[in-house]
C-alpha cells in the first residue's frame, strides 16, 4: 500500500511577463544582496588599506623631514663657534696694525687680477674688415679681422707697458681666451663682431709708437686692407672682468716631495 502526502503547489508570480516561483525569486534577491554585501566588504577593506598606506607614507615623510631638521641643527651647532671665531679674526685684522697694509695689498691684487675697473690715460685701437676690392683669385679670409690680428695688437700693447686691456668692453685677464668662431671672435667666452675696439691704459706715446713702428702691427694689417685707427686718450676706463675666476688645477702651494727610500 502506497501512502502519498499532499504537497501544496508553490504559488507562481509573474515577473516581467514570465511566471516565476516565489521561492526562486526570493533566492535571487538573496543572492543579489549577498553579492552586494561581499562587494561592499571588499571595497571597504581596499579603501582602508589605501588610507593606511597614505598615512604610513605621510608618517615616513614627516620622520625624514624631522631627521633632516635635526641634522641641520647639529651642523649649525658645529659651525656657529667657527663663525664666531672667524668674525673675531676679521675684526682683529680690520682694526689691527696691519689692517692698512692688508687693505692696500688686497686692492693691488684686485687691480692686477682685473676684478676692479681702472681709469687712466691710454690708447684706443679700432680694427675693421678691409674695404679694398678683392681680385678674383684672392683669399677673402685675408681681408677680414681674425683672432690672430687682435692678438698681435694686444701683445704689442702689453710689450709697450699696457697695464690693463679690454676688447669691446671685455677685460683681458690671465685666463682670457681669444679664438675665431665663424664670423665672430670669442673673447671671455662671448662672441664679438667687428669693429673691434681695443682700449689699453698705459703711456699713450709709447704704445702708439710700438704699434706704428716701421714693419710693425699697423703696417702689417694695413697691407691687407684692414682698417686700423689709433687714438690717444687722456682719460679712459677699463671695465672690471665679469666672468668666472674658478680654477680647477691651480694649487696654493707646491706638493711636498716624499723622501727617497
Amino acid at each position: 500500500m502506497t501512502v502519498s502526502f499532499w504537497k501544496p503547489e508553490e504559488p507562481l508570480i509573474k515577473y516581467k511577463g514570465t511566471a516565476v516561483s516565489s521561492v526562486k525569486l526570493k533566492s535571487f534577491y538573496l543572492s543579489v544582496a549577498l553579492a552586494g554585501l561581499v562587494i561592499g566588504l571588499i571595497l571597504s577593506v581596499q579603501f582602508r588599506m589605501t588610507m593606511d598606506i597614505q598615512d604610513n607614507e605621510t608618517i615616513r615623510r614627516t620622520q625624514e623631514l624631522a631627521d633632516q631638521v635635526a641634522q641641520l641643527k647639529k651642523e649649525q651647532e658645529v659651525l656657529q663657534p667657527q663663525l664666531i671665531r672667524m668674525r673675531e679674526q676679521l675684526e682683529s685684522l680690520s682694526t689691527g696694525p696691519l689692517s692698512s697694509q692688508i687693505k692696500e695689498e688686497l686692492e693691488m691684487a684686485t687691480m692686477f687680477s682685473g676684478l676692479s675697473a681702472l681709469t687712466g690715460s691710454g690708447l684706443e685701437v679700432s680694427l675693421k674688415d678691409s674695404d679694398v676690392s678683392q681680385a678674383r683669385n684672392d683669399n677673402p679670409d685675408l681681408y677680414v679681422v681674425h683672432d690672430e690680428d687682435i692678438l698681435r695688437v694686444v701683445n704689442e700693447l702689453k710689450a709697450a707697458g699696457a697695464e690693463a686691456v679690454a676688447i669691446n668692453g671685455q677685460r683681458l685677464v690671465a685666463n682670457t681666451g681669444i679664438s675665431c668662431s665663424g664670423p665672430a671672435v670669442r673673447i671671455n667666452k662671448k662672441a664679438l663682431v667687428p669693429p673691434f675696439v681695443i682700449t689699453a691704459i698705459g703711456s699713450p706715446e709709447t704704445m702708439e709708437g710700438a704699434l706704428k713702428m716701421r714693419g710693425g702691427v699697423v703696417e702689417y694689417l694695413q697691407f691687407y686692407g684692414i682698417q686700423v685707427s689709433v687714438k690717444k686718450l687722456e682719460r679712459l676706463t677699463i671695465p672690471a672682468y665679469s666672468g668666472s675666476v674658478k680654477m680647477d688645477y691651480v694649487t696654493d702651494k707646491e706638493p711636498e716631495l716624499s723622501a727617497a727610500a
